[in-house]
């Protein structure tokens, strides 16, 4: 089977070459917010939006064009990427799985990507690649690369810069280890199994929340754009930065431990931004207990529940794994026992009494039951046609095990 991974890279970048990325970032985000902004007027207009065709023609122009010739320094090639980028989230965004495209800005997710390996070489033995406009690079050469090079992306985090390598290369059909499991995400234990074992959270913003505080306050004192200001905002950004590679990191180790070590796993299918939609409510409606409930979103969002979900999906395709996304309502409150549903069954945060047979465990454990056998039970009417398949990205057609494709 074909797999496609991604190896990424810290830069090590001459000045020259970085004030090059700079210009090159800079073309591609202001190509984006043009084509978008043409797009948003010919719909304020009732005309017909443009293709990736249509904004490719438009691009030409604007290289050729004497009020930004400045555009025809950068390459093309992340430019027209640009614009498919462009595409994509128009194409989301009427399938209702994003949120309408929004301008770029200076400084947020500076990036921009080659697509055609032919353009491109890699110095492996050395660790340098060879890009377009930019010549030879060092990177700092972690990990062997294994595969064919697809494209290279360009990107600046926390004022530096990283290249992520995309490969691809044939494996051998991946066989999966390890029985099926239901996991219940939740704030006092990060992610709890059925067969009982629970990982803690790391709360990576609250261990950094004083800093960072203290960090924005010395900011806020400066005056904006000042030599002392941009040093306290390189400050600011790299506790950022420290916070989501602290947060990255365990979120890979966790979701590589569960799986490798189970063929099927069961999930709730959380709705993040639902559950952490704030409280303030409105001047005309105020609501009670806002400084708790930003509180619960604040932890809610420090745990990355979607970006474990999405690692899982990934990780358990490439060993031959299945995830399956059921439904959260009433796993807390379901007895696994006797299947009494009752909202008195949970009388704490932790502890599971039922009302109805007085059955005693976790709540969290519970949860996880609960949530396998609603992952079984979705598997079977699947495999039998009975129900719809689960949400998109929940599976991959191509990862089933044999028994399921048929």
């Amino acid at each position: 089977m074909q797999r496609l991974q991604a190896f990424k890279y810290e830069l090590m970048p001459t000045g020259e070459q970085q004030r090059q990325m700079r210009r090159f970032a800079g073309a591609c985000r202001f190509v984006f917010n043009r084509a978008l902004a043409l797009q948003k007027a010919k719909y304020e207009h009732g005309e017909k939006k443009l293709g990736y065709a249509g904004l490719c023609k438009l691009l030409t122009e604007w290289r050729n064009s004497t009020e930004t010739a400045w555009l025809a320094n950068a390459p093309v090639h992340p430019l027209q990427q640009t614009l498919k980028d462009l595409e994509r989230a128009y194409t989301n965004f009427f399938a209702k799985r994003a949120s309408f495209p929004r301008f770029k800005k200076k400084g947020q997710a500076d990036s921009f990507r080659y697509p055609d390996p032919k353009q491109i070489k890699l110095d492996r033995p050395n660790g340098r690649v060879f890009l377009p406009k930019l010549g030879w690079m060092r990177y700092r050469n972690s990990r062997e690369i294994l595969g064919m090079v697809k494209n290279v992306t360009v990107n600046m985090a926390g004022g530096k810069w990283f290249v992520s390598i995309q490969t691809e290369r044939e494996v051998a059909q991946p066989v999966p280890h390890g029985d099926a499991v239901g996991i219940d995400m939740g704030i006092a234990r990060f992610a709890t199994l059925s067969d009982g074992t629970f990982y803690a959270p790391l709360n990576s913003f609250r261990r950094h929340e004083t800093a960072l505080r203290k960090a924005q306050q010395a900011m806020s004192r400066k005056t904006k754009f000042s030599n002392n200001w941009k040093k306290a905002k390189a400050r600011v950004q790299r506790i950022h930065t420290r916070i989501g590679n602290a947060r990255r990191d365990y979120l890979h180790k966790t979701s590589t431990t569960v799986s490798q070590n189970h063929a099927m796993v069961c999930i709730e299918d959380l709705q993040v931004r639902n559950m952490s939609k704030s409280a303030a409510g409105t001047t005309e409606k105020p609501r009670t207990n806002v400084r708790l409930k930003a509180g619960l979103n604040k932890s809610i969002l420090d745990q990355g529940w979607f970006e474990f979900r999405r690692q899982l999906d990934y990780k358990l395709a490439w060993n031959g794994g299945w995830l399956i996304a059921v439904p959260p309502q009433n796993t807390s409150r379901t007895c696994p026992c006797c299947s009494h549903v009752s909202a008195d069954n949970r009388q704490t945060q932790s502890r599971f009494e039922c009302v109805a047979c007085g059955y005693e465990e976790n709540a969290d454990v519970v949860g996880a039951i609960n949530v396998l056998r609603a992952g079984h039970a979705r598997c079977a009417c699947e495999v039998s046609g009975a129900v719809m398949p689960p949400a998109a990205g929940t599976h991959r057609s191509d990862s089933r095990p044999a028994h399921r494709r048929n």
